[in-house]
């Protein structure tokens, strides 16, 4: 299938930034709207409340008829050592 290849690199590239830290990934917001997920990412990044955009995760999963296309942004959150 076309661009099958650089769909699995841009996840690995996205693997590689963490996987040297210990820690998770926590699910900010989602959605089915591909504008309101622009207009979020915009808003993170305006405000500052992200400070390496590189933490940040999109994930979409592919709808059907059945099931609608979702958007779901995730935060990569360090683990602390007590």
């Amino acid at each position: 299938m076309p661009g099958q290849r650089k769909r699995k690199r841009s996840g690995e590239r996205a693997h590689r930034r963490t996987a040297d830290t210990p820690g998770r990934w926590e699910p900010l917001f989602s959605t089915g709207d591909q504008a309101e997920l622009r207009a979020y990412i915009r808003r993170l990044s305006a405000e500052g409340t992200v400070s390496d955009p590189n933490l940040l995760r999109i994930d979409t999963s592919c709808g059907r008829l059945v099931h609608p296309t979702t958007y779901q942004v995730s935060l990569f959150v360090p683990e602390t050592s007590p």
